[in-house]
Parts: structure tokens; sequence; C-alpha cells
């Protein structure tokens, strides 16, 4: 079964993926004038309100819910994967997918509230579904049929995703270190605080997980990057050979730590631009359906907020922890 799932994922993510996936990146980029150069002024109005704007939750609520699915699994161990795999040169393609990402957010996030719809409760709906549906409709309001695969196919996916394992790894994760930690506490008690814990969150909806992860996200993310610059000031006197090895290795074939990390430039872009997009899902189509509820009146103010989630979660986080883990290596090669 691994070797299946090793031929598929190679497949998956070969050459073709490559291009598409930083091609996009790269002609988005272009296309909106390098929207990037606007992140200092996206930055300002992410912490912004809009009390006139249409939607259910905040602005800054719908990017912290976004960040929430990409720092951690993303941002953390997506880079730890790609450095086993791909070697230091991976962190590199990381950082450049998600740069350029930023104008594919950029643009995703902007057709999903431009074309969100509200329900029968009142609530905002958007995302890849309706704009395939709505941006393809033609004049007599008939959507065509190869629209509608496309919105029934995104849907399909999304779902499955969402009932994949991730969710339950986490959460058995999250028991391990906790019963290891303090083995007083049973297993089965920590499931259950789990388990009462997130349907607390998510069975109030959209507008109770905004609320979590409004305060939750900042200081998660805030801790883990002080954790991240003590450990990079520990590691100060290999750090530039940190950065030189990143990017030594994202050009050439060489091998890094004794062989232990994979080596190569087409490993290292082909894990780079992998982890890159699980580490801010620029492109993914999933930050958008959250973006759509935010409570705005032009889609180009949300898109410009939603794009600094790529920022943070690949720009910064991601960043942090490829210094962290190869500094790491470095200075103390025997856990290497």
């Amino acid at each position: 079964m691994t070797d299946i799932l090793t031929t598929i994922d190679s497949i998956v993510w070969g050459p073709a993926m490559i291009a598409l996936l930083l091609g996009t990146h790269v002609y988005l980029t272009f296309r909106t004038g390098f929207i990037q150069r606007k992140l200092p002024a996206a930055i300002r109005r992410s912490v912004r309100r809009d009390p006139d704007g249409k939607g259910d939750i905040s602005s800054f609520g719908a990017l912290a819910t976004a960040l929430a699915a990409t720092i951690g699994t993303g941002s953390i161990v997506g880079v730890a994967t790609a450095l086993l795999a791909g070697g230091p040169g991976a962190i590199f393609w990381m950082w450049i997918a998600g740069l350029f990402g930023i104008a594919t957010k950029y643009v995703e996030t902007y057709a999903a509230v431009k074309y969100r719809v509200r329900d029968r409760r009142g609530q905002m709906m958007g995302g890849a579904m309706f704009v395939w549906k709505r941006a393809f409709a033609r004049p007599d309001g008939t959507v065509p049929w190869w629209a509608t695969l496309g919105a029934v196919a995104f849907a399909a996916f999304a779902i499955i995703a969402t009932i994949g394992t991730g969710s339950a790894v986490q959460a058995a994760a999250i028991s391990g270190i906790v019963t290891s930690s303090i083995p007083a506490i049973p297993a089965v008690v920590v499931g259950l605080v789990i388990v009462v814990a997130v349907a607390a969150v998510i069975f109030g909806g959209v507008n109770s997980i905004a609320r979590v992860c409004e305060w939750l996200v900042p200081v998660m993310a805030g801790a883990y990057a002080l954790g991240c610059l003590v450990i990079m000031a520990m590691n100060a006197p290999v750090l530039g050979q940190a950065v030189g090895l990143i990017l030594e290795c994202a050009f050439t074939a060489k091998a890094a730590f004794g062989g232990a990390v994979g080596s190569g430039m087409i490993m290292a872009l082909q894990f780079g631009c992998a982890r890159g997009l699980f580490s801010n899902e620029s492109g993914l189509g999933t930050a958008p359906i959250v973006a759509a509820a935010a409570k705005t009146r032009n889609p180009a103010d949300q898109a410009l907020i939603s794009m600094t989630g790529a920022f943070w979660s690949t720009g910064v986080i991601c960043l942090l922890t490829g210094l962290v883990l190869v500094s790491t290596m470095i200075a103390h090669p025997e856990i290497g």
C-alpha cells in the first residue's frame, strides 16, 4: 500500500504539477501587477473592522480561521517533511511558492467574495463551487454542464478532504502528548475533553469558529515565533551557514547531512512546491470558503486581507521553522 501511495504521490507532484502550480502563481503575479507590493497596506487593513460590510464574521476572523488550518500541519510539520524528503533546498522553494502564491490567494478570494450568495438563513456562502456556477452562467441564467461538473467536483473533493484522517491523527497526537507528559490522566479523559471542546466551537457555526480563532491563532503563532527566535539566537554562530546551505541545495544536486536528507534540485523543487501549497493553501480553494463569509463591501478588500495569510504562514512561519531545523542540524549533527 505504501508503494502504491508513493507512486501516486510522485505522479501527482511530478514536473507537470510543479509547472502548473508555479506557473499559475507566476502568471497571476504578473496579471495582478505584482499584487505582493501591497502587502504592508494589506496587513494594516487586516486588523481593521468594516462595520458597514455585509457578511457574518470579521475580516480578521476569516483570516485567522484560514491560518488555523495551515499554521501547524503545513507551516511546521510540512517544513520538516519537506526537509527530510527534499533536503534544505526544499525550504527555499517553499518560500518561493509562498511568495508567488500570494497572488493566487488574492485572485481566488476575490472571486469567492464576488460570487458569494446568501442561504435561506441569511448566511453568506461562497467558494469555488459558487464561482464555477455563477461566473460561467449564460445570460439566460443557465449553467454549462462543464461548469456544473466543476462545481460538483470541487464540493466532492472538499468533503472527502474534510472526512480524511488528518483531524483524527492530530487528535491522537494531542492525546499522546498529554498522557505521556501526565500519565495520571487516562487517554479516554483526554479524548472526551477534546471532543467537548471541539464540539463547543464547531456547533456554534462559522461565527463561533472565527471568534475562537481571532484570539487563539495570534497567541499560538506569536508563541511559536518567539520560540523559534530563541533557538535561532542559540544557533547564531551557524545561522549564516544554514542560510548558505539552503540556497546551495536549492540549485545544486548536493546532498546534505550525510545523505540522511534528500538531495538534488529536482527533489528540492518537487517537495518544496508540494509543501508550499500545503503550508498556505494558495490555489487549494479552502481559504476562500471562509473568506466569503467576511464582512466586507468590496471583494478586493477581503482579497488583500486574505492574501496576507500566505505571507504569515509561508513567508514567516515556514522560514523560521526552516532556519531552526537546518541550523540545529548543523549545530548538533548527532541528532540529524
